[in-house]
């Protein structure tokens, strides 16, 4: 009979309304996490994979101004380093066509292009991690919220009663006890969760900061001859 009443199910259907608004809350929140893990892994794994075709083709020394036509004329929204080579380049290019512009503030404007690109791709990666962090610090709180208010309940039941018996407070207790536990459900996957794509959005941010960097390098280089016709059909990129 005692481990009829202690059936998880069944402690969940009978449980407080409190508890239950509890116990919906912690899981609304694993789907929550689970729904951000799954499309940021997603997400990560093809932004590492476009990386690496992009610096394939960028490094294999082709024309740089028929890379950036081609993407230009394919219409398409660019991610990742492709997006950050289109903007740096293209501003780069309309300075270019200006005339009179020292290379300093040439490079200057290319890399002011970069870097907003890059901050709009950060974002993007980061999106989804900050309800990561907010539902793995919470949860256990929620949870135990829900414990105190189930073991407050149990205690009160006994007040009417003049014996006390273990059979009596127990379901209520447990009824407790599950709100922690689904509390600790739903925290400790987003807390790794967070970790582990925190770590990786890193990596990604450092190879596109590289990349920034190596650019202006090579924009530089060709930005300093004088030389060089206006629309800049001989920067090609040698690694």
């Amino acid at each position: 009979m005692m481990s009829e009443n202690l059936n998880p199910l069944e402690l969940v259907l009978n449980a407080s309304i409190v508890v239950q608004i509890v116990m919906g809350l912690l899981l609304l929140a694993s789907l929550v996490s689970w729904s951000i893990m799954l499309r940021k892994r997603a997400e990560l794994n093809r932004a590492r994979s476009d990386a690496d075709r992009f610096e394939e083709s960028f490094w294999s020394g082709g024309d740089l101004t028929a890379m950036f036509r081609s993407i230009d004329q394919s219409r398409r929204v660019t991610k990742g380093m492709e997006a950050i080579f289109e903007q740096g380049f293209r501003e780069f290019s309309r300075l270019r066509q200006q005339g009179g512009i020292a290379s300093a503030q040439l490079i200057e404007g290319a890399r002011r292009g970069m870097r907003v690109a890059l901050l709009k791709e950060s974002d993007r990666l980061e999106l989804g991690l900050s309800m990561l962090a907010t539902i793995g610090s919470t949860s256990p709180y929620i949870g135990l919220f829900g414990t105190v208010w189930g073991i407050m309940n149990a205690f009160h039941g006994l007040g009417n009663v003049q014996q006390a018996t273990l059979a009596m407070v127990a379901p209520g207790i447990t009824e407790a006890l599950i709100a922690t536990a689904m509390g600790l459900f739903a925290a400790i996957p987003a807390v790794v969760a967070y970790n582990r794509y925190a770590d990786q959005v890193s990596r990604v941010e450092v190879r596109y900061d590289t990349f920034v960097e190596e650019l202006s390098t090579i924009l530089q280089r060709h930005a300093a001859s004088p030389r060089e016709s206006q629309r800049s059909a001989g920067v090609e990129a040698h690694g």
